[in-house]
């Protein structure tokens, strides 16, 4: 794909070519036909950054060729979803002549929500002082009528903030409202209406499922907090504390009273199981850990996370590389059968899938 440009007539052809490679990753492993969730062809990406151009008295958003490094004007992104491609000139027309906001600017950061709100991240190189955080305030003030916008101003070691440095994402899922904070610089999904595709196929499985969850890589707590209804307890585990914080934040959001949030990696996890029932002084005694949720990153499991998972009766397993889940496969197919496998294109125009596998014990 160009730099910034999709091409909606050839959307379905890529996304055909991904879900093969898929199927034939995975045809050694008896993995029945992927359901397969599509993105929308254009405005899918809740996220972006650009690198800010001075050029005179011009000014504009730039990104890099991956392959050549060469840098890329960027006046109309069809990739992002509309409450920042729409954004995007109306900034640079408010900061152009406005010395206090523009001086230095050197990146912008985007982080917009499906119910509408948009954080901004203004990125110098130089020092910020209050004279920005005046403007940035008066600027904020001036679009209040138009635009659901926060701004958040860095430099080196420092961040100045309008208001919040969060967005707050709300949308239903299965006649429930679920609401998530999203920080400034920790993850997020970045195509919304395909994650809610992902919670709605996961949630659909753990409707057939009892007993109790245990999550690893739950990030802001994602999955685990739409799936808690599903499981008398769910113990989430993640490592960032940003992400810990949020998941929290979002648990009490949301009103869950059945889910626990831990701090530890996977491989402690898995140590931690391996030598006994608890986790950080949580008491695994009396809980019916029955099913196990994996989202790791693209390197997969690794041997001693593989070795916990493959002890539970059923396994979701979300992966952004279907190459490292068919590694995993190799192991977790001794144990287990694949029930169902869903593909979830929150990526178009690029060779990343994400995919959805549910194991079953044999």
């Amino acid at each position: 794909m160009s730099v910034g440009q999709v091409f909606p007539e050839q959307y379905l052809t890529q996304l055909t070519d991904k879900v093969t490679r898929v199927q034939q990753l995975l045809a050694n492993f008896n993995a029945p036909n992927a359901e397969v969730f599509a993105s929308e062809p254009t405005h899918y990406r809740l996220r972006a950054e650009f690198r800010i151009w001075h050029n005179g008295d011009d000014i504009y958003h730039a990104m890099f060729d991956s392959e050549s490094r060469e840098k890329v004007r960027i006046d109309h992104f069809p990739v992002a979803c509309r409450a920042i491609a729409d954004f995007m000139p109306v900034l640079l027309k408010h900061i152009q002549f406005n010395h206090e906001l523009r001086y230095k600017l050197y990146q912008v950061d985007y982080l917009a929500t499906l119910s509408g709100e948009l954080l901004v991240s203004l990125i110098y190189k130089r020092p910020l002082t209050n004279s920005w955080l005046e403007q940035a305030t008066k600027l904020t003030e001036a679009l209040a009528s138009e635009y659901n916008v926060k701004f958040i101003g860095r430099s080196r070691k420092q961040k100045l903030m309008v208001s919040d440095d969060y967005v707050t994402e709300q949308f239903e899922l299965d006649n429930t409202q679920l609401k998530y904070q999203q920080v400034e610089g920790s993850f997020t999904q970045p195509n919304g209406e395909v994650n809610r595709h992902m919670l709605g196929w996961a949630k659909n499985i753990a409707n057939k499922l009892s007993g109790d969850l245990l999550e690893l890589y739950c990030g802001n707590g994602n999955f685990s907090i739409a799936l808690a209804p599903c499981f008398d307890n769910v113990v989430a585990t993640e490592i960032s504390r940003t992400s810990i914080k949020s998941a929290q934040y979002n648990i009490a959001l949301n009103q869950v009273t059945n889910l626990q949030v831990v701090q530890m990696s996977a491989e402690d996890v898995s140590a931690a199981l391996q030598q006994g029932s608890t986790l950080k002084q949580l008491d695994l005694t009396n809980m019916q850990l029955n099913t196990v949720l994996v989202d790791p990153p693209r390197a997969g499991l690794d041997a001693g996370t593989e070795q916990l998972v493959s002890r539970f009766n059923d396994i979701i397993y979300i992966s952004c590389n279907p190459d490292t889940l068919a590694q995993n496969l190799q192991a977790l197919s001794s144990t287990h059968d694949i029930i169902q496998l869903a593909v979830f294109d929150q990526f178009p125009y690029t060779h990343h899938i994400e995919t959805g596998v549910w194991l079953r014990k044999r």
